[in-house]
């Protein structure tokens, strides 16, 4: 039982530390009137690669930040408790990968928000799953998907402010990872991983939202 509550606390850490971080920058960038979407990623532009490393800290709103601060709190603790020697690789993979690809080949706009790490998350998490034919790997996900909303149909661009090359990028790279893992040994019940290292959610704002600049129009 203490095992398991360390266990737990452990995989709380970096999740909070993280929403913290976004909390504040979106605070910060309310009280002092300020735009940070010029930190997003810009696709093909040298203006928008600094968006790699910052895009998911930017959120268009607090509706926005809200609606992906909970279910990145879920699935965040999740990777961490089910995959505490991976987790940080995992994250990272996820983080990155995803804005490369959304730098290279997504439409030209400002790319913000967390919502790519999100579904890169519940991709690894649910095909983890299912290539470990785990039950308790895949409902985890599958209950986040039910309560976030119409997840699924975040990776078909259906709407124009939606950056669904976020979401499809982050799905991927979540399977790519969840293959890349599928021998990690994964048990819930046996805490060695973790010694060893010793270490409102049905919103429907589910996205990591854009603004558009065109170059040669703007819509009105």
């Amino acid at each position: 039982m203490a095992s398991d509550s360390k266990r737990l606390k452990y995989s709380i850490i970096f999740p909070l530390f993280f929403l913290v971080i976004i909390w504040l920058i979106k605070i910060f960038e309310v009280e002092l009137n300020l735009d940070f979407s010029f930190l997003g990623i810009y696709p093909l532009k040298v203006k928008g690669l600094i968006g790699i490393l910052t895009a998911p800290l930017i959120h268009a709103s607090f509706n926005h930040l809200i609606s992906n601060s909970i279910p990145f709190f879920i699935l965040g603790v999740a990777l961490f408790y089910f995959y505490p020697k991976v987790a940080h690789k995992v994250f990272i993979f996820i983080y990155l990968t995803t804005n490369i690809w959304v730098w290279l080949s997504a439409r030209s706009a400002y790319h913000i928000g967390a919502s790519g790490i999100i579904y890169g998350l519940t991709s690894f998490i649910f095909f983890s799953g299912i290539i470990r034919k785990d039950t308790r790997l895949a409902a985890i996900s599958l209950l986040t998907i039910f309560l976030y909303g119409s997840m699924v149909w975040g990776i078909f661009p259906l709407k124009q402010t939606i950056s669904f090359e976020s979401h499809l990028f982050g799905a991927i790279a979540g399977i790519v990872m969840a293959i890349y893992y599928k021998n990690y040994d994964v048990d819930v019940k046996n805490t060695k991983d973790f010694d060893d290292e010793n270490p409102n959610i049905n919103s429907t704002d589910n996205s990591s939202e854009i603004k558009y600049f065109y170059n040669e129009e703007k819509d009105s």
